[in-house]
């Protein structure tokens, strides 16, 4: 018997249900998932979302009686179960917290000119300024961390999960990436839970396409 639920939207656009999922497995909780299509150009355009959740947003979790939104929420709910997923020396764990933080808050060029979608191919396209400076500072983060081969270390952890959909963003959309960057974007690409929701997201019915993401304006 599952001890809750995971919301999420559909897989070949929701990012932040990305990073929500990919967490909950990271942490090993047993939850039921419960996938809503999107209806529109978001989560909060979607009816049955915003009936189903605190904030009409996914991801959405509840386990054990616990009632947990937002993705840094629920990085900290699944580190408080599995303390693992977090670095385990201080300084590296507020390094890791801090740029998992600002990927939560930031970028928003790169969201609006290259929107995540796994079953399409927009490679040399979306290069709009705002894009550019946003994969600037996320190339200068991981170069930074120095990938071996995940962002601290050996083992995929809480800041992968949040960075995962940049990963996807940057495999659909092929901007110009250093060599450190193209190896992070394989090694996450390649992580067992990360080929996993590509495969259910290539599985799921051509009725929940969405024409503002299969043909954007960019």
């Amino acid at each position: 018997m599952p001890e809750g639920r995971l919301v999420i939207g559909t897989k070949r656009y929701s990012s932040w249900s990305l990073r929500g999922w990919l967490l909950v497995h990271l942490a090993g909780l047993d939850v039921e998932e419960v996938l809503i299509p999107l209806a529109g150009s978001g989560p909060g355009s979607t009816e049955a979302i915003a009936a189903a959740t605190p904030a009409g947003l996914v991801p959405y979790l509840e386990h054990q009686g616990a009632r947990v939104w937002d993705s840094l929420s629920i990085a900290e709910y699944c580190a408080e179960l599995a303390p693992g997923i977090w670095p385990a020396e201080r300084i590296a764990r507020a390094h890791a917290r801090s740029i998992a933080a600002e990927m939560h808050s930031g970028f928003r060029g790169l969201r609006t000119a290259m929107p995540m979608n796994l079953g399409r191919d927009f490679a040399g396209r979306g290069r709009t300024p705002e894009a550019l400076a946003d994969i600037a500072r996320i190339e200068a983060i991981w170069a930074e961390c120095a990938p071996a081969p995940f962002l601290f270390g050996a083992s995929f952890g809480a800041v992968d999960a949040m960075f995962a959909p940049v990963v996807a963003r940057f495999i659909t959309w092929a901007p110009a990436l250093t060599a450190t960057s193209r190896a992070y974007v394989g090694a996450v690409r390649a992580h067992p839970l990360v080929a996993r929701w590509y495969d259910e997201a290539a599985a799921e019915p051509d009725g929940w396409l969405l024409q503002k993401y299969e043909d954007p304006q960019t």
